[in-house]
């Protein structure tokens, strides 16, 4: 008889956390014993993301109200409620921090095991009432999965008793591709969210006055920053249209993997950076601010790509620099990078995954 699993998420719209459920999704179902469901809630239950043709998708019937948010919101409770339970699945594993306290509350008291995948930066806080819900929910679910061992080490400081389980993201596999001739680019991939700097690493890429490199920022605006605007305004102004290109999301985030030279990352704030890892795939040396938890345990700084102690710009400013006018260490720090992030291949993960969802 085969496994019911029921994957809970508000949206797959353009994301890290949205990409590693549509993976997880895609592995699960290459396992002809389980059957997969997919419950999109959210206001916008958008798919970005290529579903696998055997993913049984749900949504409301309904579209969310947001000028009627509480009667939406307790309308959408009942959606989930109703829709697990006539699914009756063996287990379902929610995604999202700011969520996975709505799911629990929602499927309460139900006897489906819930497992939730805490994805933000683990000291984060997420305000009062969801730090409350969090520390009061998350030891009931059947397990808490977080992506690192420094969450880990806070997590069980923060909400103790709650079952936790570490277990990185997948990284799709992209390679080095011969015959793409590569550029000289330096490639950032992010929302365009304030925690992410990319004003910093616009200043001071321009202040650098490298002849012939460009710098390309792919993403958009999210979580009700508009950002995009206010980055266009500083390009501007720093007189950088030639040098500094904003494309916005796109879809085809490979070919700009394999034709960029270095892949630069500001972010403060974070739980397991993807983009780190698929640059790491795709041969890409990465420079990242070593911030609380992610990047620390992907890169192996000097190895594999280089860490930067967090919002020393000065100091990111000269190792960039470095990399840029020294193509054999461009190329070591890569090929090591390729080696190292095959530890994270989707086939690794998504066992990890369904092993603890369907056997604890």
């Amino acid at each position: 008889m085969k496994k019911k699993i029921c994957l809970v998420i508000p949206s797959l719209h353009a994301g890290g956390m949205e990409r590693v459920m549509s993976e997880l999704a895609s592995y699960f179902c290459t396992n002809p014993e389980i059957e997969v469901h997919l419950l999109l809630y959210g206001i916008k239950p958008e798919i970005f993301y290529h579903l696998h043709e055997r993913i049984i998708l749900h949504k409301p019937h309904f579209v969310f109200n947001n000028n009627r948010r509480i009667w939406y919101s307790i309308k959408t409770m009942i959606f989930l409620r109703k829709k697990v339970n006539s699914l009756k699945p063996d287990t379902v594993l929610s995604f999202g921090e700011y969520w996975n306290s709505f799911v629990l509350i929602a499927l309460y008291g139900l006897k489906f095991r819930v497992f939730v995948s805490d994805r933000c930066q683990p000291d984060k806080s997420l305000g009062g009432l969801h730090n409350f819900l969090r520390r009061y929910l998350y030891p009931r679910a059947a397990g808490v999965i977080i992506q690192t061992e420094k969450a880990r080490e806070i997590y069980q400081r923060m909400i103790p008793g709650t079952k936790l389980t570490v277990i990185g993201n997948p990284i799709r596999s992209i390679g080095i591709h011969n015959d793409i001739p590569k550029e000289n680019i330096i490639l950032s991939v992010g929302r365009l969210i304030r925690s992410k700097h990319h004003d910093e690493l616009i200043r001071l890429f321009v202040a650098m006055r490298e002849p012939g490199w460009k710098l390309i920022i792919i993403g958009d605006d999210a979580i009700k920053q508009q950002n995009k605007a206010n980055l266009q305004a500083l390009i501007k102004e720093l007189k950088a249209e030639d040098k500094v290109v904003l494309t916005g999301s796109v879809s085809d985030v490979d070919s700009y993997y394999k034709k960029s030279k270095i892949f630069a990352f500001t972010s403060s704030s974070e739980g397991f950076p993807n983009v780190i890892g698929e640059a790491m795939s795709a041969g890409i040396p990465v420079i990242a601010f070593d911030c609380v938890a992610g990047p620390a345990e992907i890169i192996t700084d000097g190895y594999d790509g280089i860490l930067v102690p967090l919002y020393d710009y000065n100091l990111y400013s000269l190792k960039l620099k470095e990399l840029m006018n020294n193509t054999d260490k461009q190329k070591i720090l890569g090929i090591n990078a390729i080696t190292s992030i095959k530890k994270f291949d989707a086939f690794s993960i998504g066992e990890k995954y369904l092993q603890l969802i369907t056997n604890s």
